[in-house]
């Protein structure tokens, strides 16, 4: 086999067996629940913060060919060290967000009753509405923190088949990208699916809140765990 296989075989396998931390996937199979995601938009959003996570990571090596690998290994895996955080905090400000609904609901319901027990008062009580989302902002936040949590292990590849040339490093680098997209996709699909299972009125009304804490715990377990 020669070296390009090689590495190419390599690619695909760090690529693969990295994806399966639990951060790469979960916080889309949970926030495609809380989201109402189908299938083809948490797929295609997986994707999408896949490749800005991979292509980060490619930029780093590009980089630090060309300067000098130290300097932008050390960078990437700085970033790497505060993804977890990154995720505790997006996480929590989702869980926040996502108790709006049932408290401005319960506020709802207790102005309503106020005001039937009080019917002389004239009948001008507000109704407090839970705004909707923006359309975009959950998927394009996403994207962002994905960008800013490159996986450095691809640096090491580029610099071993540099010396083969731009083909067989864009090959290289394809390959990585391939295997990490696809990964992750073929373990969100399967994920949403089993939080589509998780039914109830208590789901449905803090199913946002919930999202948000099962992100954040993905967050403090890449912490914890140095993953």
């Amino acid at each position: 086999m020669s070296l390009a296989l090689a590495l190419i075989a390599a690619a695909v396998s760090i690529g693969a067996v990295h994806t399966c931390a639990p951060d790469h996937w979960m916080p889309f199979a949970a926030l495609a629940r809380a989201e109402g995601w189908s299938a083809r938009r948490t797929a295609a959003i997986t994707a999408l913060c896949g490749l800005g996570h991979v292509s980060v990571s490619v930029l780093l090596g590009a980089l630090a060919l060309v300067f000098g690998r130290e300097l932008f290994q050390a960078f990437g895996e700085r970033l790497e060290s505060v993804s977890g955080l990154l995720l505790i905090g997006f996480g929590a400000a989702y869980a926040v967000w996502g108790l709006r609904g049932p408290v401005s609901e319960r506020m709802h319901r207790h102005a309503h009753a106020y005001g039937r027990a009080h019917v002389h008062f004239h009948h001008g009580h507000s109704h407090p509405h839970h705004p909707p989302a923006e359309k975009g902002v959950t998927p394009w936040t996403l994207f962002l923190l994905f960008s800013a949590d490159p996986c450095v292990a691809v640096i090491p590849l580029m610099f071993a088949s540099a010396p083969l040339g731009w083909s067989s490093t864009l090959a290289i680098v394809a390959a990585y990208e391939a295997a990490t997209i696809t990964t992750m996709v073929l373990l969100v699909l399967p994920a949403r699916a089993a939080a589509l299972t998780v039914r109830g009125v208590w789901a449905d009304r803090y199913g946002d809140a919930l999202a948000g804490g099962v992100v954040a715990l993905v967050g403090l377990a890449v912490v914890s765990l140095g993953i």
